[in-house]
């Protein structure tokens, strides 16, 4: 490792930009890995800030931190403040992709690529993914991949890396070849479906603004915990399901053993609508068996859903290995009810990490913890209680805070509590979205009310619309419930 920087941590000490470079490549690879594609996350990982090599950004770096003496006598502190922003350092990686991509494959195959590559690394220090088209009709990603050499460094940065740190373009070379092959997978499948092409487009922006998610998460997680390496032990812990089952159904016969006890206490309408309740629990739970998709479930209010849906989605992430569970509720004052009701069940004293983040604008400082502001950064908990704003932020806001969780949607189950709540102006993209990370994430989604949408029959469904089978309301005879 040399010592080109690429942070400089509060005691001085140096990350090198190499080990910033292999740590991000490396994160992001475990991310895209949900989207069947690891070499595309570890390549833009790994040339993410691959601008840094400039000795101009260098300058400014070590100005910045204080390595620079500004009364020095080598006279390259430089004014940092004055500097800020203007030393571009992602366009050079993002070049590097597109020139070594775009020009592969018979078909097509290494341009499609490139964009998609070239894109997630232009993007990393802005606001979000660029427009490529803006509304004057100009292409912005051409004026990127083809600005000034003496603006992006590309040739300097390639000949300090090669120089300095030769293992890094080594490794992206090697990675060229397998990210095609996995990108253009992907691109195959969504061409040969059956929708329409506004959704087969919609997909492949999507599944750029995913590995944009794998990128952005891994930066900034690598970033913030070389400045504090405590945090390093309290990310990505392993989730026990077992525990959380056991914890439930603990609770829930130790509730059914308190009515029997106080039985002679309760009107016989009460008494049955208790059977209704445990009847509906029980058949959540044996539903949790069935394979991966969008399911409904139709409840009346006062139906037991919170219980009935957790003990669903506990026995199905335990069935299919899933890394977390995600209640997505309209009203603050829900999420606040719901989440004491789940802590009451499966939360301990002695627990090392708490089960249940809640994350949404309603929360008082003095209600959070240093470790639920850590891990609210990208949804990094087991059960994730939040709001239907923060979840459509995550699928579809500019700028890079939202779509940093995005990719933590995948290999999870997504309980949306009162679903005909969400809002009219949304429903083609988020049934689209929805559609998306079923199909291809590995993701499970619950639709729970009293009153379904009709998601799955909208007037236009060339613009998108939930694919729900019938089989999959978890209530068999919904009519009769009622």
């Amino acid at each position: 490792m040399t010592n080109v920087i690429a942070h400089v941590r509060s005691n001085n000490e140096i990350q090198t930009l190499a080990t910033h470079l292999l740590e991000v490549g490396e994160l992001s690879k475990q991310f895209a890995t949900k989207i069947h594609a690891p070499e595309a996350g570890e390549l833009i990982g790994l040339l993410h800030d691959f601008g840094k090599y400039s000795q101009a950004f260098q300058i400014y770096l070590q100005s910045a931190t204080g390595l620079l003496d500004p009364d020095g006598d080598d006279g390259d502190y430089v004014d940092a403040k004055a500097q800020k922003g203007k030393i571009d350092h992602s366009t050079a990686g993002a070049q590097w992709v597109w020139q070594n991509m775009k020009c592969l494959g018979k078909n097509g195959e290494g341009k499609l690529a490139g964009q998609l590559l070239a894109l997630c690394i232009a993007s990393h220090h802005g606001k979000g993914l660029i427009d490529c088209l803006k509304p004057d009709g100009s292409n912005e990603f051409e004026r990127r991949m083809t600005k000034e050499d003496e603006k992006t460094y590309l040739q300097e940065c390639q000949k300090n890396a090669d120089n300095d740190d030769a293992e890094i373009l080594e490794k992206a070379r090697q990675l060229i070849n397998p990210a095609i092959s996995a990108l253009w997978k992907q691109y195959a499948i969504i061409k040969n479906t059956k929708h329409s092409e506004t959704i087969k487009q919609f997909y492949f922006g999507f599944l750029t603004r995913f590995l944009f998610s794998c990128l952005i998460d891994a930066d900034r997680i690598n970033s913030a915990d070389f400045e504090t390496p405590e945090n390093l032990a309290h990310r990505n812990q392993p989730v026990l399901w077992d525990d959380a089952i056991k914890r439930l159904e603990f609770f829930i016969i130790e509730q059914q053993n308190e009515i029997e006890r106080k039985r002679g206490q309760f009107s016989e309408k009460t008494l049955r609508l208790n059977e209704i309740r445990r009847d509906i629990s029980d058949t959540c739970q044996q539903r949790a068996k069935d394979a991966q998709g969008i399911y409904t479930l139709t409840v009346p209010t006062g139906g037991g859903k919170t219980y009935a849906s957790l003990r669903f989605a506990l026995h199905h992430a335990k069935q299919h290995n899933l890394e977390r569970i995600i209640y997505i509720i309209p009203y603050t004052s829900i999420i606040e009810q719901n989440a004491e009701a789940i802590r009451k069940a499966i939360e301990h004293e002695n627990d090392a990490f708490p089960w249940v983040l809640e994350h949404h604008s309603n929360l008082e400082p003095e209600q959070q913890t240093w470790h639920s502001k850590l891990v609210a950064e990208n949804w990094d908990a087991p059960i994730v209680m939040t709001t239907m704003v923060q979840f459509l932020e995550t699928l579809f806001s500019g700028g890079t805070r939202g779509v940093r969780r995005l990719h933590q949607l995948a290999n999870s189950v997504l309980i949306f509590d009162e679903i005909q709540t969400l809002p009219i102006n949304c429903t083609h993209l988020f049934c689209n979205a929805l559609n998306f990370l079923t199909t291809y994430s590995k993701t499970t989604a619950v639709l729970c009310t009293a009153t379904q949408p009709l998601l799955d029959n909208l007037k236009s469904p060339e613009k998108g619309q939930l694919t729900i089978p019938e089989k999959n309301e978890l209530i068999g005879d919904v009519n009769e419930l009622f």
